[in-house]
C-alpha cells in the first residue's frame, strides 16, 4: 500500500473464521500517519452524508457494520468546483474486510445502504488543524444515486 498515493485505492484485507469465531483484518494498512478516528452512523432519515472535502487530510474508511457506499470526487477548484466532476464509488461491507484510502484533494460522501451501518473514518490531520481543512459542499452538488457507480 502506498500511503502517498494521489489516487483513491482499496486496501484489501480478509476474514478468518473457525470454531472460536471470526477475525477481520487488513494487514497491509499502516497506521503511521493516522492522528485520530471516529465512527459514522447515518440516520435512517438521511442515509447520505455529503459532501466533505479535504485539501491536506487523507481519509481511510472501514465498514464495521452493514454496507456503505463511499462516493468521491477529485476537486478541480476549491472555491468554485465544477458541477460536472466525475463521481466514483466504492462499496464497503462488514462482510469484506477492506479499507478505502482517499488522499487529499478529494471530497467524499458516505451513503448507508443498510439500516445500522457503521463506518470507521481514520484521519491523518491532527484535530487542532482540522478546521483549516474542513471544506463543505452542498449535498446536491454532485448527483449520488444508489446503485450507480
Amino acid at each position: 500500500m502506498s500511503e502517498n498515493s494521489k489516487y483513491p485505492q482499496l486496501i484489501e484485507g480478509g476474514i478468518h473464521t473457525d470454531s472460536r469465531g471470526q477475525i477481520s483484518f487488513v494487514n497491509a494498512m499502516k497506521f503511521d500517519a493516522i492522528e485520530r478516528f471516529y465512527i459514522i452512523s447515518n440516520s435512517t432519515e438521511n442515509p447520505i452524508r455529503a459532501w466533505h472535502g479535504h485539501k491536506i487530510d487523507n481519509k481511510y474508511f472501514y465498514c464495521v457494520q452493514g454496507t456503505v457506499k463511499v462516493h468521491y470526487v477529485k476537486i478541480d477548484n476549491w472555491e468554485s468546483p465544477s458541477k460536472d466532476l466525475k463521481v466514483e464509488s466504492v462499496l464497503l461491507s462488514a462482510t469484506e474486510s477492506n479499507i478505502l484510502h482517499i488522499p487529499e484533494g478529494y471530497a467524499n460522501a458516505i451513503e448507508s445502504l443498510e439500516m445500522g451501518s457503521k463506518l470507521i473514518s481514520f484521519s491523518t490531520l491532527p484535530l487542532d488543524r482540522a478546521s483549516e481543512d474542513d471544506v463543505r459542499f452542498e449535498s446536491g452538488m454532485w448527483l449520488v444515486v444508489s446503485g450507480e457507480k
